[in-house]
């Protein structure tokens, strides 16, 4: 079992950026593949970006490819996400997200979620 509790969503104007975290407790954070989805008012739940359980290696959605950075402080059992350059359509609730497989990059393969945090983005 783990807890994940993201933090860092706020209200932002177009360009600028924002980091969010999620501490995860209960296992260790190598245990999993961790990764960050996103949900808008209306939309489906998509894929952000993951870090895979061996190795390490980074995964991101094509629409935020160099603009979102995903890292891990394993010593803290804390991964962020930096998003820079934001846009209106960026807009969404970002979710926390944990997998017991090799990789988090759909839906369907998330074991644990955490409860959100809202980032807005005004134009």
């Amino acid at each position: 079992q783990v807890q994940l509790v993201e933090s860092g969503g706020r209200l932002v104007q177009a360009g600028e950026s924002v980091k969010l975290s999620c501490i995860a407790s209960g296992r260790t954070f190598s245990t999993y593949a961790m990764g960050w989805f996103r949900q808008a008012p209306g939309k489906e739940r998509e894929f952000v970006a993951s870090y895979s359980r061996i190795g390490g290696k980074i995964y991101s959605a094509d629409s935020v490819k160099g603009r979102f950075t995903i890292s891990t402080d394993n010593s803290k059992n804390t991964q962020y996400l930096q998003l820079r350059n934001l846009k209106p359509d960026d807009t969404a609730m970002y979710y926390c997200a944990a997998s017991k497989g090799y990789n988090v990059t759909a839906v369907r393969e998330v074991d644990y979620w955490g409860q959100g945090t809202q980032v807005t983005v005004s134009s």
